[in-house]
């Protein structure tokens, strides 16, 4: 791994479709003093830039160069067709290709979607970009299969698209020079797939979570819970005093007259209290 105590900055590129604002907002948050530089590009000119070293890293669509590139896919986007209004494929909230062999269907020269041939009948030319179809489609002239990013990055009130169900999906992914693995690449790697700041995993969490002191740790408590032998010990003792007072009280009903005779000699003798009279 190279070192990147001298970059000055953190060097991200992405192409049409893709929002880096949340990734870029952790990145200010976790490396504050490390500016996130955001160059937005072409596919053909993200490829370019990574490969001369005009970017650190770059959000792409695969496939990339796997021999010069590193990369980790990030997310697999829905696939529309991007169509006027008043179309008759509006009717349905879901089509397949088979709904389009008999649209005009446009094949940007920089399509992403990575197919040969498109479905449907082929336009008199390719549009040089996915912009120029979009406005061929306004204009009645065709339709176009896109990832729904574009759609939305390209939308106009006179159009509208609908989901393919069965058509080739685009993936997403963070692709970076094989060579040029840098702890700032790995900082980024750490944001985009999830970690916490703590992560033991990437450059952000090499860092353990402080220890607590000594005399902050919670001290276990003395004795701790009661054993059951002794909670037993002392049920049984309980116990022992409930039976023995019991049978101290059956003592005192079975000797009922024997105590009432006590009773009665200690009533007479209360009864001539006092000192005892003298003879006369």
């Amino acid at each position: 791994m190279t070192d990147s105590a001298d970059t000055p900055s953190f060097r991200l590129a992405y192409v049409p479709g893709v929002t880096p604002a949340k990734w870029a907002r952790i990145w200010a948050e976790r490396l504050p003093d490390t500016p996130l530089v955001l160059l937005k590009r072409s596919p053909a000119e993200a490829d370019g830039l990574l490969r001369e070293g005009g970017a650190d890293a770059a959000f792409v669509r695969l496939p990339v160069d796997r021999e010069a590139f590193s990369a980790i896919p990030l997310y697999t986007e829905t696939t529309v067709v991007v169509v006027p209004r008043d179309h008759v494929i509006t009717a349905a909230e879901e089509i397949t290709l088979d709904d389009l062999a008999d649209e005009v269907v446009l094949h940007p020269l920089d399509d992403v979607i990575g197919w040969e041939r498109p479905p449907g009948e082929a336009a008199f030319e390719r549009p040089a970009t996915t912009e120029d179809a979009i406005e061929l489609v306004a204009a009645n002239i065709g339709v176009l299969v896109v990832p729904q990013s574009l759609a939305r990055l390209h939308h106009r009130r006179d159009l509208t698209y609908r989901t393919l169900v069965d058509a080739p999906q685009s993936e997403v992914a963070l692709a970076w020079p094989q060579e040029s693995t840098t702890d700032l690449v790995e900082d980024f790697i750490g944001i985009v797939r999830g970690r916490t700041v703590n992560s033991t995993r990437g450059r952000a969490g090499r860092t353990p979570a402080a220890e607590p002191k000594k005399d902050e740790r919670r001290k276990p408590q003395q004795g701790g819970a009661p054993r059951r032998s002794t909670a037993a010990g002392t049920r049984g003792r309980g116990a022992g005093a409930k039976g023995a007072g019991g049978a101290k009280g059956s003592g005192a009903k079975g000797g009922g007259a024997k105590s009432g005779g006590a009773k009665s000699g200690g009533s007479r003798r209360a009864a001539g209290g006092g000192k005892p009279r003298r003879r006369s």
